[in-house]
């Protein structure tokens, strides 16, 4: 049996690669892990994704956002809290095709990226 293609987790955006165990089920599973599937997307993760595309609208093509912009834009004085939803949601929007994750200038791979981040529009 070939091995099916890595799909994206619905809550963190990190690539799922297919375990044997998952063979019955693999067009059921969604969340690479029991705390992305606990976590969920919230209204939150949503107003994230939001300011990210809007952020990126209001800058000329090729232009990058860091994820804590929208942190602040949608956290306020608690943004620091945000900074790692607003990481899952530029990791969404990467499997969506709607921006590329980059550092140092390179797009990388928004799963494995460490460290600082920018975002960017694809294309």
């Amino acid at each position: 049996m070939p091995v099916p293609e890595p799909k994206t987790c619905a809550s963190c955006g990190r690539t799922i690669e297919w375990r044997k165990k998952w063979a019955r089920s693999w067009d059921e599973v969604r969340y690479c892990s029991d705390a992305c599937r606990r976590h969920k997307v919230t209204d939150t993760d949503s107003a994230l994704e939001a300011s990210i595309r809007s952020l990126l609208a209001s800058r000329k093509g090729g232009a990058t956002i860091c994820p804590s912009e929208a942190a602040r834009e949608v956290g306020g004085e608690d943004w620091r809290d945000l900074m790692e939803p607003a990481r899952r949601a530029a990791r969404r929007l990467v499997a969506a095709g709607e921006v590329e994750v980059t550092q140092g200038g390179k797009v990388v791979d928004p799963s494995t990226a460490k460290g600082p981040i920018r975002v960017r529009r694809s294309g």
